[in-house]
């Protein structure tokens, strides 16, 4: 199956470069510039740093870089994410994966390579965010599963009835009741559960 996703383009888009002043940064910036993209840069910690939701990228030193830095988790970056890469050494590779790097240069910076890089962070924060948003929602299916399951038991034992009685029984009171099914079966294992603490 082919992708025939158009030429991404990132004019007006704006950048932050979180790295120590360098000439790698001046390279980066220069790019920016030629592709129509508005470029920060900002160190060494942007957690205090205004207005940082209005950016569509962040560039990060995976050098230098360390978690205290950024104001979300290691991996929770709203945007996405490259890791500017010197050193080759495991533990920093380690810490931009950790942080949730979609993309990487590796340093020094030329006068090429950003186009890419912009590319394939923005593909993979996509899939990333896609991904996310797919666990949680199979994480909310089985929970809720597991709680039509418990609410199920409790009426089977206490009304001495078949499972599918209980489900029947558990489904029409929701009716009745005008709640969604998963709804009902919370209030009942909950009413369940204090009258057990009661106890």
């Amino acid at each position: 199956m082919n992708d025939m996703r158009p030429t991404p383009s990132f004019v007006g888009w704006r950048a932050l470069v979180v790295h120590q002043p360098h000439p790698n940064v001046d390279a980066l910036l220069t790019q920016f510039e030629r592709i129509g993209v508005a470029a920060s840069h900002y160190w060494p910690e942007i957690t205090d740093l205004p207005e940082l939701d209005r950016f569509n990228v962040v560039l990060i030193d995976a050098d230098m870089g360390y978690d205290d830095q950024f104001p979300w988790k290691p991996g929770g970056a709203p945007i996405p994410v490259i890791a500017l890469i010197g050193s080759e050494a495991p533990g920093r590779v380690s810490w931009a994966m950790r942080q949730g790097a979609d993309a990487q240069m590796l340093k020094p910076i030329g006068s090429a390579g950003l186009y890419s890089a912009l590319v394939a962070a923005s593909h993979g924060f996509e899939r990333r965010q896609a991904m996310t948003s797919e666990i949680a929602a199979l994480r909310a299916r089985l929970e809720s599963r597991e709680l039509l399951a418990e609410a199920t038991a409790i009426l089977m034992v206490r009304d001495n009835i078949s499972a599918k009685a209980a489900f029947q029984k558990l489904r029409l009171t929701a009716m009745a009741e005008r709640m969604t099914l998963e709804t009902m079966a919370a209030r009942l294992v909950e009413t369940i559960s204090d009258m057990r603490e009661a106890l």
